[in-house]
């Protein structure tokens, strides 16, 4: 997500970090934290790590002057580790010693994780900035809080939380890399149409840049970027019980598996043929890129008056029906939106837009690339949003008296943080395990082997793709795709996004929809990022989203947005970054915090990024991962004897 242009974040200027006085401390900091995610390495585990560490950090050094709050870090025990304090008399103002302790602990646990981000002078510069407008002296470095000083506390739980860090699994030490994991497949070099070598279909390809440019709009070294976190099942979480961890082995190591929803379907079926499965669910996001052309006439209303409001039976659904909750042809799925605003009383305002804005618009929306905070920091955006709107009541779960700002934002961000800590280590435990193949390396690859639905054309083969009349059919004499000698006939197309070769000045140009060869299809995604590197089942998207909407439902105590609308505008011609677009102004809106969720996760499919059996089991780990972390953390608030 681009913070110079979202609306959530008004306080910030294009050329200046500035902070609004009417933040609380923990959101000064928070903002802070923001923006070093956004200036660091697309890493979205690292992140919401470091999104759950800071602010624990934080709500620790909140909860030691409160009364009825426990502390998290302090004084417990935590995966075998105990971190020892002692009680301490404090004196003076308490709410001044609060902001003081919470400052010093955020302070060096940022520059302490961001010190080796490629964009660390600049994140540097705005953490010294709050840090000194504050009025705190960064050379004070003493951990002796028992003398009563809260700067001394807040160093103290930074270093006992860095401590602790060190060996909590996830390789911190040594920058995060990878242990033992391995691809089995060779790189897809991108600068070649199709694919020349793939030893396994159902696990990851690697991709070969020329020059890549990660979700964060960093450059980096080396043109095929390592798989990220495949490990990453093995960090200690906030909530998940390590009970119930079920270890699979594969390759000779073994990955720590939280929540396991099977295997995603496989290349061949049992008789060693293309698996419809597979196919069906791969064939999808190739014909959902035939929805991304503003101009193909078609008009959606894409208020909540039409869309939202999904009701999934998660407990019945299985791989095999996933595809009747997606509508193939026209995109999206059968939401049925709502008839009234339930906090207004009154009909949605409808919003007809051509269909090919919105798909475009939320696809680059909800990319979080470049200058990305990552997901779980987007929905951290989305909490800020909501918790400094003005029809919004800072009353815990919706109920009692209001709160003051300083509790509400310490007590969202411990949960939320720890939510999408469980949601990065369960969705990526199952990212290294399953090491399941991406779009692009299913489709090209389906279509290399031709088709398998005519056996009277040269180019049949039981392992090739299926043929869908108007979405995936045989290039035939006379073609326009056939090539100058006939080279092409025989090949498969697809009638979908055409790619960046129909780009060539991205302020003027938009790529449209039309048939392509096969082996030249492409997400809708810039041409130096393509796909994450780490493998799709299940969606990191739909899980941190899923479970970020949980959390926010049970804390507001309302499913709802506040005034029951929740929106961004994406400014016409100004919002797309690899091609023009919007036509118009685009306006998405949502409802609830779940239909967010939703949209959010139909995104990736319309980006080429993930099939339909990547997203809904992301979305029911996620739910799981949510209501379990906000009832495990809220204990904290009514615990201390």
């Amino acid at each position: 997500m681009n913070y110079k242009v979202l609306f959530f974040l008004t306080f910030l200027c294009v050329s200046n970090f500035t902070f609004s006085q009417n933040h609380s401390v923990a959101r000064k900091w928070n903002e802070v934290l923001l923006q070093s995610i956004r200036n660091d390495l697309a890493r979205p585990t690292v992140h919401a790590r470091n999104l759950f560490h800071i602010s624990a950090a934080m709500y620790d050094a909140w909860a030691v002057f409160e009364d009825k709050s426990d502390t998290f870090f302090l004084n417990k025990e935590n995966h075998g580790v105990y971190i020892p304090y002692s009680n301490t008399t404090f004196p003076g103002d308490i709410i001044k010693n609060q902001e003081e302790a919470i400052s010093y602990a955020a302070y060096r646990l940022l520059i302490h994780r961001y010190e080796i981000s490629p964009g660390y002078k600049k994140s540097r510069v705005i953490i010294d900035s709050l840090f000194e407008k504050l009025g705190y002296d960064k050379n004070f470095l003493s951990l002796d809080y028992k003398k009563g000083n809260p700067a001394a506390l807040g160093n103290y739980i930074a270093k006992k939380i860095i401590d602790f860090s060190w060996e909590d699994g996830s390789n911190e030490k040594y920058f995060y890399t990878n242990l033992f994991y391995e691809p089995i497949n060779k790189a897809l070099i991108l600068k070649n149409p199709g694919i020349k070598e793939l030893d396994d279909p159902n696990r990851w390809q690697p991709l070969a840049f020329e020059k890549f440019i990660d979700q964060s709009g960093n450059e980096l070294a080396g043109s095929v970027p390592e798989f990220l976190g495949p490990e990453w099942g093995q960090v200690l979480p906030f909530s998940l019980d390590k009970k119930k961890i079920k270890i699979l082995k594969r390759d000779g190591y073994e990955y720590p598996i939280y929540f396991d929803p099977g295997a995603p379907p496989e290349f061949l079926n049992s008789n060693k043929e293309l698996n419809v499965e597979y196919f069906w669910n791969h064939s999808f996001v190739s014909i959902w890129g035939s929805h991304l052309d503003p101009n193909d006439g078609v008009l959606w209303d894409i208020s909540p008056n039409s869309i939202g409001n999904q009701n999934i039976n998660y407990s019945s659904l299985k791989i095999e029906t996933l595809n009747k909750k997606y509508n193939r042809d026209n995109g999206g799925d059968n939401s049925s939106g709502y008839k009234l605003n339930p906090i207004t009383k009154l009909p949605y305002k409808k919003q007809i837009v051509p269909r090919g804005d919105y798909t475009r618009v939320i696809a680059e929306f909800w990319a979080d690339g470049p200058d990305s905070e990552t997901p779980p920091g987007h929905w951290f955006t989305i909490l800020n949003y909501v918790s400094y709107h003005d029809l919004f009541k800072r009353k815990f779960e919706g109920k009692g008296n209001l709160i003051n700002q300083l509790e509400w934002d310490i007590k969202a961000y411990f949960l939320l943080g720890g939510a999408m800590h469980d949601a990065a280590i369960a969705a990526w435990g199952l990212k290294g395990y399953y090491d399941y193949i991406r779009p692009i390396s299913a489709l090209r690859y389906m279509a290399k082997n031709g088709q398998s639905s005519d056996n009277n054309f040269n180019s049949y083969s039981p392992l090739g793709i299926k043929l869908i009349d108007g979405y995936i059919e045989i290039v035939k004499k006379g073609d326009p795709l056939s090539g100058k000698n006939g080279e092409n006939i025989g090949k498969i197309k697809f009638y979908s996004w055409r790619g960046h070769k129909y780009i060539n000045n991205p302020k003027n140009d938009y790529a449209g929809v039309g048939w392509i060869l096969a082996e030249n299809w492409f997400p809708y995604q810039r041409p130096t990022f393509v796909t994450p590197n780490f493998s799709g089942y299940v969606s990191g998207h739909s899980t941190f989203s899923r479970a970020a909407a949980e959390v926010l439902t049970l804390l507001t105590g309302s499913d709802f947005f506040p005034g029951g609308l929740g929106e961004f505008v994406a400014k016409k011609n100004q919002f797309l970054v690899f091609e023009k677009g919007p036509s118009q102004d685009i306006k998405i809106q949502w409802a609830t915090y779940r239909d967010a969720s939703n949209q959010c996760s139909l995104s990736r499919i319309w980006g080429g990024i993930h099939p339909p059996v990547d997203d809904l089991p992301g979305r029911i780990i996620g739910e799981k991962i949510g209501i379990n972390a906000y009832n495990f953390g809220r204990k904290y608030f009514s615990l201390k004897n």
